[in-house]
């Protein structure tokens, strides 16, 4: 009996044992997984390369302190702002060197200083010094109004000496009203007020409007004509 029980539990365990052999076998086809070890690696391989960013991140605080530092970042400002600076002073000499209205713009402004200092001039004189005062009339005139100081000097001399009087001159607006570069001609327009004082010591004063022309000469502009305006432009 025991010999036939044994025999059956062998003949059972067969089927089982096939079907265990059986269902190995999908198991034992599981080799590509292990080709697959590569892929499994292949990732791995940046993060390798990436060493440099694990030095950035190192050096990340220090630079985030440096930013934070006041002094260098007032040191960057005053850089970007030197080079702002340099850029635009730059462009505004070019702009300027090439620009011709800049040019006759400042030659307006010495014409029309010379005009105020010259009729400023001719309308100033001191009875303790009238041959001193006549000079520097002479010295602000050229053509006609020249030859007109000189042809009445002697009688100007008398009168003013006689009178005892002092006058002074002052502008109270003035412009150029034609200017003419090349031909060194130049016209003005000036409102003046004119203080006399006598030999009283009282002070008289007077606004007079004036036109004059202006010619240029080796020595500078000056005046070659000078009058009263027009009737009807002039005030007291």
């Amino acid at each position: 009996m025991t010999d036939t029980k044994t025999a059956d539990q062998a003949a059972a365990m067969e089927p089982a044992t096939e079907e265990a052999e059986s269902s190995a076998e999908p198991a034992g086809k599981a080799e590509p997984a292990e080709k697959a070890e590569p892929a499994a690696e292949s990732p791995a391989e940046p993060a390798e390369e990436a060493e440099p960013a694990e030095v950035s991140r190192e050096a990340a605080p220090e630079a985030r302190r440096l930013t934070r530092d006041p002094l260098v970042r007032v040191a960057l400002a005053v850089a970007v702002a030197a080079a702002v600076v340099a850029a635009w002073f730059g462009w505004s000499y070019y702009a300027a060197s090439g620009d011709d209205s800049i040019a006759y713009a400042s030659e307006r402004d010495r014409v029309l200083a010379a005009a105020d200092q010259a009729i400023v001039n001719l309308n100033t004189l001191d009875h303790r010094n009238v041959a001193g005062g006549l000079k520097v009339w002479q010295d602000s005139a050229t053509a006609q109004l020249y030859d007109s100081i000189v042809q009445g000097r002697a009688q100007l001399e008398k009168d003013v000496a006689k009178a005892k009087t002092t006058s002074s001159a002052k502008i109270l607006e003035s412009g150029l009203t034609e200017l003419d570069t090349r031909a060194g001609k130049a016209a003005v327009a000036a409102a003046i007020r004119v203080t006399v004082t006598g030999p009283d010591g009282k002070p008289a004063a007077r606004t007079s409007r004036l036109l004059g022309q202006l010619t240029k000469t080796p020595t500078g502009w000056k005046l070659s004509a000078l009058g009263l305006a027009p009737t009807g432009t002039s005030g007291s």
